[in-house]
């Protein structure tokens, strides 16, 4: 004898159709079972993390790289300005410090006749770089929300609240975060760097939350 489609249903069961379809006879659900959605009765795959605005968030591989191609950027334009300077100071004090006395003797250089200049040299590039990379990171890149190695890797930075526009105080904070903090700072680079990877809902970096921005993927 064929019994209804709810008549094995224990009293006061939801009756449940898999498929949604209101023409397909239902099954009776027990209780604490849950079905597998998705073809084949596999859990369909999670959906990709977005920014508030709904934009792909970029992901830690990306933005390595975008990280090195600015890198790079940065090292081949620190020895262009390096390389002579240190040059023209040892060719300028070397002369001065090695010298023979009338006897034929050579004295001792001094210390501070050698070295200060090149401390001197060497503070004075760290300040042009700190000042370039100011220019870079935050002058040319918030007017676009990319620097050269985010265009290339098709990343940009937007603000965390959709309502807003990207501007000069969010790039300000990020750069702070990123080159000043991390100088002093011991390990915080890597520690910056590395948030992304347990960040949740939006994989920022902590630079990302100082500045409240978040780093997406942009069309080609």
């Amino acid at each position: 004898m064929t019994q209804p489609p709810y008549a094995a249903n224990p009293a006061g069961a939801q009756p449940w159709d898999p498929a949604g379809r209101p023409d397909v006879p239902r099954q009776w659900e027990p209780p604490g079972h849950r079905p597998m959605p998705g073809p084949g009765g596999h859990p369909p795959f999670p959906p990709p993390p977005v920014s508030p605005a709904g934009q792909p968030l970029a992901g830690f591989g990306d933005r390595f790289l975008a990280h090195l191609i600015d890198s790079a950027i940065f090292v081949a334009v620190g020895m262009v300005l390096a390389v002579p300077a240190v040059l023209i100071v040892l060719f300028t004090v070397l002369p001065d410090a090695v010298r023979v006395d009338p006897d034929g003797t050579v004295p001792p250089p001094d210390f501070l006749d050698v070295f200060l200049p090149l401390l001197w040299v060497e503070l004075g590039l760290f300040a042009l770089m700190i000042i370039l990379a100011y220019v870079y990171y935050v002058e040319m890149m918030f007017r676009s929300g990319q620097t050269f190695g985010k265009k290339t890797m098709k990343l940009r930075v937007v603000p965390l609240d959709p309502a807003e526009t990207l501007g000069r105080g969010h790039a300000a904070r990020r750069y702070l975060v990123q080159y000043p903090a991390s100088a002093v700072v011991p390990f915080l680079s890597y520690l910056d760097g590395l948030w992304q990877l347990w960040d949740k809902p939006y994989q920022q970096c902590l630079h990302d939350k100082f500045a409240r921005t978040v780093v997406v993927k942009v069309p080609g």
